[in-house]
This record gives C-alpha cells, structure tokens and sequence, in this order.
C-alpha cells in the first residue's frame, strides 16, 4: 500500500497508529474557538498552592461531592451511581481527574491546531486526546442543543433562519471528524 495523503475534512490513518486530516485555516479557527469555549466550560482545575505544595495531599485531594448544575457540565461529568449518596462519594474522588484529563484532551487539541500546517498529523497518543476532545465537544454542544436520538433527521431539516443552525452544523461536523478518526484508528 502506497503513502496516501490526507483527504481534506478526513482523518487517515498514519504509519504507527496515528491518524493525519487536512483542515483549512477557516475550520482550524473554528475547531480552535469550540475548543477554548470547552476549555473556559470545565474550568482551569487546581491551582498548586506553591512550590512547596505536599505532591502526595495532591493525590488525596476531595472533589466535589454534588453534580455541576449547568447541564452541558452534568453531561460531561454524569453521576455515576442512581443512588444519591454512592454517586456523591464516587464524584468526590474522581471528579477533579476526570476534569484534568478533559482538559489536557482539549489542551492537546488545541497545541496541535496552533502548530499549524495544511495536514495535522496526530500520534496515536494525541489521536486518543482528540477523540476524548471530539467527544466532549459533541456532548456539551447536543447538551446545549437539547438533541434527543430522536432529533437527528430533524437537525439536517432545519431552516437557514433557525439560529440553531450554525450550532447544529457545528455539532455535525464534528460528528464527522471523530467517525473519521475513529475509522481510520481501527482502519
């Protein structure tokens, strides 16, 4: 099999399980935008509390113990127990990883789309922070959408004067951008 370029808007998959896309400057800007809009929504997470902060406290840190009430922050960090009081301790203790971890996947989308170039070209390590990345934004924009299952043949149906529109077209795109990474991960 010959070395094939990345097509424009699809990811490819690259020697060494990585994966290469092709973006324009316009969908660079916009991919960075969602991204920091993200980033600004989890939040900047803990602050060291200077150099001589204990690494060990660190580890042992509380979270909080109740789910975030906007609702796009909720999807990103369900509760994960249906009884009150199991959820609650279980979010103490892995809420503040689980925001860490989504924002170095934002973050790396966003070092990777400042770096620049006409094809990106994504380890197999940063392919796994732009899937979580991906799958974030996708989230907390549906969230904010309100998209249900039953919604997706109505957002393809929706005027041009819905100002949904150009949430929903973002929403859509970026569908196709993580099938892509995820079929050409496994491709």
């Amino acid at each position: 099999m010959g070395r094939r370029r990345a097509r424009a808007g699809y990811f490819e998959p690259v020697r060494g399980g990585g994966a290469a896309i092709a973006l324009d400057e316009v969908e660079i800007s916009i991919l960075r935008s969602l991204t920091v809009q993200l980033l600004e929504l989890i939040g900047p997470g803990e602050q060291p509390a200077g150099d001589d902060a204990d690494p060990l406290a660190a580890l042992f840190a509380e979270g909080p113990t109740k789910p975030p009430e906007d609702p796009a922050l909720a999807r990103l960090f369900p509760d994960a127990y249906e009884e009150p009081a199991d959820a609650s301790e279980f979010r103490r203790f892995t809420e503040n990883d689980l925001r860490a971890r989504k924002r170095e996947d934002a973050l790396a989308m966003v070092r990777k789309l400042d770096a620049g170039g006409p094809v990106l070209k994504l380890t197999a390590d940063e392919a796994r922070q732009w899937l979580g990345g991906l799958n974030d934004l996708r989230l907390t924009i549906g969230t904010r959408l309100e998209v249900t299952e039953d919604d997706s043949d109505e957002l393809y149906r929706l005027p041009d004067e819905d100002p949904r529109k150009p949430m929903v077209m973002a929403y859509l795109w970026l569908g196709g951008l993580q099938e892509s990474l995820v079929e050409s991960l496994l491709g």
